[in-house]
């Protein structure tokens, strides 16, 4: 089962803001550039996790680009946050900051 994002954003039933977390850097990150037409993000999750989920993980690596695929430039160069356990845990380590300094909208 791929990991929930959104499960701490839930108070009392009810979503709240989501808000952006950059995922870490690591020296074991991978590196790849962008194809348009070519490349999309479930496919490089799939790719590098063996999991089509984790599109969205691969954004936040590469806030440079925005928050949707479609802006990403031919020829980009995007971050892979690698492997993905330790990707998930520096997401996780970084969100836990962020609740602690912010709290939830």
């Amino acid at each position: 089962m791929a990991y929930s994002r959104y499960k701490s954003f839930i108070v009392d039933g009810a979503y709240k803001r989501v808000p952006f977390i950059k995922v870490p850097e690591s020296p074991t990150d991978c590196f790849t550039y962008y194809k348009t037409g070519r490349t999309r993000l479930d496919l490089l999750s799939y790719q590098y996790y063996n999991n089509p989920n984790y599109g969205w993980l691969i954004m936040q690596a590469n806030p440079q680009y925005g928050s949707q695929e479609f802006k990403i430039e031919n020829g980009a160069k995007l971050r892979i946050p690698y492997p993905l356990e330790s990707a998930i845990q520096g997401y996780e380590n970084e969100l836990q900051k962020f609740i602690k300094l912010y709290g939830l909208d």
